[in-house]
């Protein structure tokens, strides 16, 4: 990497401007097709670079198990040859219910290699849920030909809710009886076979299906086919071109059932001939020093995250100027996602890379989701705010339709999906009347005289109501000034008000942050205390003050004293809330906000 940075796009646009107001945006040019499939990567860099490092993991001494380019698609083939002597195929796909290991990687590459689709899915509808409906609703909707588990013990209850008599289960450790142990597909078969299916791939060859988050609805299953996979990777490498030359590092926790981790940074690293350590480490109370301790050995050169981990991570430095120095050391760039930054998180992770290396280390976001592949518009400029979404990437065009005062965005590229499996109105409403497909977010130009200064994420439309005077609100917008001018004290909130006379919020405290002011084991205790309560209503008094009308004004502020429920849908399993969701759970939550008294702050 140059002393200026690592080097990346310098892109061109062409810019329409029609008479109703609406904007088309896309760039000049076109990007290299490296590939027409995923699994072409693996063996380009089994045969390139055979013995680098593709993937690690911790094994149960505290050391690091890896496995070379050659050894993974030695394994991939022989895997493949497993599947389908199990009869998987096309319209027989595999279900993944476990998170992120060496051996989910592997048999989700040799799924890919052989052309059947597999479905990684959130571990919650197996581990968290109570009625497994999540799980139950995707198995009736795909009929996988087989399941696979990290273990056959730990998934009993998930692997029995959705067991018919041609379900096969593979696991990794204590297969039950008649389950197939994760060993016996990797040896004692001929890779002919799979050799065969990888020749057979075609761009429209389905990869997998992702299940969308549901953070505004029910979890659709997008399509991904290898086109669409492909084609994004391209557009990141147009990019982002010191992966040409600097292979990725990656050390990353982000599961593979989002797009973000599971499409984006894992299929980044294979395709630019890079290195994964999976952390099995999470940005929680439990799992964040494993998280600290994998970084610290691995160094990554790209660091992904959400939010909350970055707030966790920018806490560990503060305290440990060795760790940063040693996490800074080598990194081209820290990418987040998922949710918007606090303000004071941005400032505090620059100035850290600052001290610790003497250098800024560029600190990005982007905007996409599970239909875009997701890699749609990307930031890529040093910038004064964290919030800037970017531009839309090569091969991309953006479509921005005035709507109620704002820009909704819609996007149009190779990368988008093919749709929804199983559900052809909703794929046809995901789409307007020029094939664009509708993104739900609102953006706003970072400087309206020039777009190429990128956009700032605006709201969710779905999630945007009017007040009783008629006025609407910007919830997205709002949320984020909210959770930004409370300096940490609160996680996220969920603004109300529709048919209200003014605005209110029920919000979800750090605990941690509470904690730094009094002392308390839980959050009742703390809100009990005399002094968290005057630095939450002093914070409610001064926010208020910025308000330049009903629309932007929180009168009343409500704690939420119990976690939101992933069972009823109020908070997805990567953490963000569903205001809808929240405000249709808890009816006496808003009721409370508006008939006043205890418990309520409100602004004065």
């Amino acid at each position: 990497m140059s002393a200026a940075g690592p080097a990346l796009w310098q892109p061109e646009f062409d810019i329409e401007h029609r008479p109703d107001g609406t904007i088309i945006m896309a760039q000049k040019g076109a990007v290299e097709v490296l590939a027409t499939s995923i699994p072409e990567r693996l063996v380009h860099w089994a045969k390139t670079t055979p013995d680098r490092i593709y993937l690690g993991q911790r094994d149960s001494s505290g050391g690091w198990r890896t496995m070379t380019y050659a050894q993974v698609l030695a394994q991939v083939r022989q895997i493949g040859a497993g599947l389908l002597s199990l009869g998987m195929g096309p319209d027989k796909p595999l279900l993944v219910l476990s998170g992120n290991d060496i051996e989910h990687a592997l048999i989700g590459l040799a799924a890919q290699y052989v052309g059947v689709p597999y479905a990684p899915l959130s571990t919650a509808y197996s581990l968290v849920s109570d009625d497994h409906g999540k799980l139950r609703d995707i198995a009736a909707l795909l009929k996988p030909g087989a399941v696979f588990v990290a273990d056959g013990a730990a998934f009993g209850k998930a692997i029995a809710a959705i067991a018919t008599p041609d379900l096969a289960v593979i696991a990794t450790q204590n297969p039950g009886e008649g389950q197939v142990g994760f060993e016996s597909l990797c040896s004692g078969l001929g890779s002919e076979i799979a050799d065969a299916a990888f020749a057979n791939l075609v761009p429209e060859t389905v990869a997998k299906y992702l299940f969308t988050s549901g953070s505004t609805g029910s979890p659709k299953a997008v399509i991904n086919t290898q086109h669409m996979l492909t084609s994004n990777q391209d557009m990141i490498a147009d990019c982002f071109r010191f992966l040409a030359d600097h292979p990725p590092i990656v050390c990353e926790w982000a599961p593979w059932n989002h797009t973000a981790g599971g499409n984006k940074t894992f299929n980044m690293v294979l395709y630019n001939g890079g290195t994964f350590y999976i952390d099995e480490g999470k940005p929680t109370a439990a799992g964040f020093a494993t998280s600290l301790r994998n970084l610290a050995d691995v160094r990554p050169t790209w660091h992904f995250n959400v939010p909350l981990g970055y707030e966790m991570l920018a806490r560990a430095f503060e305290a440990d100027a060795d760790l940063a120095k040693t996490f800074f050391s080598r990194m081209d760039m820290m990418m987040y996602a998922g949710a918007g930054m606090a303000q004071h998180t941005w400032n505090q992770l620059k100035a850290l890379s600052k001290q610790a290396t003497g250098r800024e280390v560029l600190l990005v976001t982007a905007l996409g989701a599970t239909e875009t592949g997701p890699f749609a518009l990307m930031g890529t400029d040093h910038q004064p705010k964290s919030g800037n979404v970017g531009v839309p990437a090569c091969g991309v065009t953006l479509k921005l339709v005035p709507n109620e005062g704002k820009l909704e965005a819609r996007l149009k590229s190779p990368s988008i999906t093919p749709g929804y499996f199983g559900a052809a109105q909703a794929t046809a409403d995901a789409l307007d009347d020029e094939g664009f497909y509708i993104l739900g977010d609102a953006l706003r130009p970072a400087d309206p005289d020039d777009l190429t200064k990128g956009f700032f994420f605006d709201g969710r439309t779905a999630e945007n109501f009017k007040l009783r005077t008629g006025t609407w609100v910007a919830v997205g917008a709002l949320r984020a000034k909210l959770v930004d001018h409370f300096n940490g004290l609160l996680r996220d909130a969920v603004i109300v008000g529709e048919d209200q006379p003014f605005l209110g919020a029920i919000v979800l405290a750090d605990v941690e942050e509470l904690q730094k002011m009094a002392p308390g084991d839980s959050l009742a205790v703390l809100m009990q205390d005399p002094e968290i309560q005057a630095a939450l209503q002093a914070r409610l008094n001064s926010l208020a003050a910025t308000a330049t009308g009903s629309a932007t004004k929180i009168k009343r502020m409500l704690v939420m004293m119990d976690a939101p429920s992933l069972d009823k849908g109020e908070v997805t399993d990567k953490g963000s809330i569903n205001q809808r969701a929240v405000m249709r759970n808890r009816p006496e939550l808003l009721q409370a906000i508006y008939d006043g008294g205890d418990g309520v702050f409100e602004a004065t």
